[in-house]
């Protein structure tokens, strides 16, 4: 069997299905169903200059940027985000993130663990893995777990959403990636149907497997994995709500500030995705923070706050969770380079949907931004929230591992609990 073929049916965690299994699937209705857009800010966003303002810090920490009230009374956040400010009673701002180390690397907001925490010699998997592993998926044509990770020149901030233990077969599925980009892109819908019937008419008690796993790989070939792909079929008045994100700017060797690609991960849940991990922009400001803030912030504003009403009107909101975070934050003292540098001591999320209760702040920092000085919230914390989420109880939930012994998915399993609670 063409080894493309074969890595497509395992990519996402689709596994080596049989016919009957995918046949089956392809029948079913794609009823709703629980999903998470976990949107990457690589390089560790300034927690101080987004939504945990310090106006009445000293000047050397409190920066250029003033708060802005929100519609929710009492809570403010950054001036660049005036977008999410009008409609914060849908978001969650938690502003006292612990446990991340100072490390430039995804792996910590898709597990929940750092790389060197490992199992029998594997690193834990991410949360898309687990899902495909855990769920399954909701349509055979469309992979669980999708990554829209864009290649960056900086690896830790793309090479990352691993399926650690639980071996490649819950790989993420990645649609840039060169199995994509030697699919057949052009089968017609006719061509699909008359596949279709002429495998159901197959007696499969004595087909080689062979055959089977190639006619299999052209059922796959359904359009709703690439219909979800194109953006041509899209309202523009959609696409004209997000925007583009151009140009990209401060980008150096990180992802760019492409807004299409939340309208993609919703296009992707909508077709049957479980777990959308993307990045988004290059937030490593060791120098010009400020003029990097505010080409950064109106974008991720604009498609953030697009994405979260999109899915609210679309009636999608209370199942999907959007995640917005990077791997740490930056220094409360501005540096002479007008830049913010790294700090692993505290940093903040933006949780949106999932049927949490949202509308408020969870935990605060002291008054330089330093440290958490109320309701530190772990990583993993948030981590076990969109487990939660998903379907998946992050406090009971075991899987084995590669030599067959039962592991927990966090330390810290317990959801965040003014969200869930």
């Amino acid at each position: 069997m063409n080894i493309l073929r074969r890595g497509f049916l395992k990519a996402g965690g689709l596994g080596l299905l049989s016919l009957p299994q995918i046949l089956q699937a392809q029948e079913e209705n794609n009823t709703q169903h629980k999903a998470v857009i976990n949107v990457f800010l690589g390089g560790g966003p300034p927690h101080q200059d987004m939504w945990d303002i310090k106006h009445k810090a000293p000047t050397e920490i409190r920066g250029e940027f003033n708060p802005i009230s929100t519609n929710v009374a009492g809570i403010q956040i950054g001036e660049c985000f005036p977008m999410i400010a009008s409609m914060f009673d849908k978001f969650t701002a938690i502003r006292s993130v612990v446990g991340c180390k100072d490390r430039h690397d995804g792996h910590q907001c898709t597990t929940g663990w750092i790389r060197e925490d490992k199992v029998s010699g594997s690193t834990y998997p991410a949360i898309g893995s687990v899902a495909s592993k855990v769920l399954g998926p909701v349509t055979i044509s469309v992979p669980p777990n999708i990554t829209l990770l864009e290649e960056t020149s900086h690896a830790p901030w793309y090479d990352f959403e691993k399926p650690g233990y639980l071996g490649t077969a819950y790989q993420s599925f990645n649609p840039n990636g060169q199995m994509m980009k030697n699919l057949k892109l052009n089968i017609s819908k006719n061509r699909f149907k008359k596949r279709q019937d002429l495998l159901r008419g197959v007696d499969i008690s004595n087909i080689d497997m062979k055959l089977l796993t190639e006619e299999s790989f052209d059922v796959l070939m359904s359009s709703k994995l690439l219909d979800a792909l194109d953006l041509s079929k899209e309202d523009p008045k959609t696409l004209e709500r997000y925007g583009t994100g151009q140009p990209y700017k401060f980008q150096y060797d990180g992802a760019a500030t492409d807004n299409q690609k939340l309208l993609i991960a919703r296009r992707l849940v909508q077709a049957g995705a479980r777990s959308i991990t993307l990045n988004y922009g290059r937030w490593d400001s060791h120098g010009g923070n400020f003029g990097l803030v505010r080409d950064h912030g109106p974008k991720l504003d604009q498609c953030v706050s697009a994405l979260v009403e999109d899915l609210d009107e679309r009636g999608m909101l209370d199942d999907v969770t959007v995640v917005v975070w990077g791997e740490f934050g930056r220094t409360p003292k501005i540096n002479k380079d007008a830049g913010r540098d790294h700090w692993s001591a505290v940093s903040c999320a933006l949780l949106a949907g999932g049927g949490m209760k949202h509308g408020q702040v969870i935990g605060y920092t002291n008054r330089y931004g330093e440290e958490a000085a109320d309701r530190p919230v772990h990583i993993q914390e948030v981590c076990a929230t969109m487990y939660k989420a998903i379907g998946i109880d992050p406090v009971t939930e075991t899987i084995m591992d590669n030599s067959g012994r039962p592991q927990y998915l966090l330390e810290h399993r317990t959801p965040v609990q003014e969200l869930v609670g």
